[in-house]
């Protein structure tokens, strides 16, 4: 089985720098972590590929900077790691990003099964998944909490959707979004490290993809545009507020109407 897994480094604290021009969120020279949501979609390929065979790959769209999470990535166990990177897809929206990665997977030959993070938490919209099984016309189901059984032609998965439990059985090829606590994410192996640190991570641009049309990547391909971004306050002090129930109540009470300053 061929499962291609879709990552992302987002932002590794509160703070980021903000283009005033674009509205886009500057991904070069800030402090960046993989995206958490991620690491579960990571295990959870790896741990399908334990009873079904095959190979894992790992995909993103980014600055180069991104070799880091592939290093960490082929450190967990992953077969293969791409990085889509390309100035030219600086600045993209949900559109534009979901059809990119879709042109990329195309390059990589398909997959019988694409596996996503619920969502990013930088961006927050958990859409990006879905938007890719639509650009490749393939069945997905998304917020998944639990792969119930798997085999060479179909998965099946349990959906946590609200108050709402839904299992889905869908053929291959096919994508699933995960949700944080699917399972437990194993940590990188300091063999695998030393085993892959020379492996190759290798990169596509925009000239390697498919469709050439650039009306469809980056600033330019995106039909969403940030009017305003901006980091909010910081908090510079706490307040709190001692005695029972009803005590607690009457103070917060003063505070809110303006009886009492703090």
């Amino acid at each position: 089985m061929r499962i291609i897994v879709c990552m992302k480094q987002v932002p590794a604290g509160t703070k980021a720098d903000i283009d005033p021009e674009t509205g886009a969120m500057k991904r070069t020279g800030t402090d960046t972590r993989t995206n958490p949501y991620d690491l579960f979609a990571l295990e959870t390929a790896l741990q399908i590929r334990e009873k079904t065979g095959g190979t894992v790959t790992v995909l993103t769209m980014g600055p180069m900077q991104a070799e880091s999470m592939m290093r960490d990535a082929y450190a967990m166990g992953a077969d293969e790691a791409v990085i889509l990177s390309d100035r030219k897809f600086a600045g993209a929206d949900v559109l534009s990003t979901s059809f990119t990665l879709s042109q990329g997977i195309q390059v990589l030959g398909g997959a019988d099964l694409i596996i996503c993070g619920k969502q990013t938490t930088d961006g927050d919209t958990a859409q990006v998944g879905p938007a890719i099984a639509e650009h490749m016309h393939i069945p997905h189901a998304a917020w998944v909490g639990q792969v119930v059984d798997v085999d060479e032609k179909k998965i099946c998965v349990k959906q946590k959707l609200g108050d709402v439990t839904q299992v889905s059985e869908i053929p291959f090829p096919c994508l699933i979004t995960v949700d944080k606590d699917s399972c437990v994410p194993r940590l990188p192996s300091y063999i695998l490290k030393k085993k892959t640190e020379g492996k190759e991570v290798r990169v596509l641009g925009f000239s390697d993809l498919p469709s050439q049309d650039m009306s469809r990547y980056g600033l330019v391909g995106s039909p969403t545009t940030v009017d305003r971004m901006f980091a909010p306050p910081g908090v510079d002090r706490q307040v709190y507020l001692e005695g029972d129930a009803e005590a607690k109540a009457e103070k917060l009470f003063d505070i809110l109407t303006g009886k009492k300053i703090i």
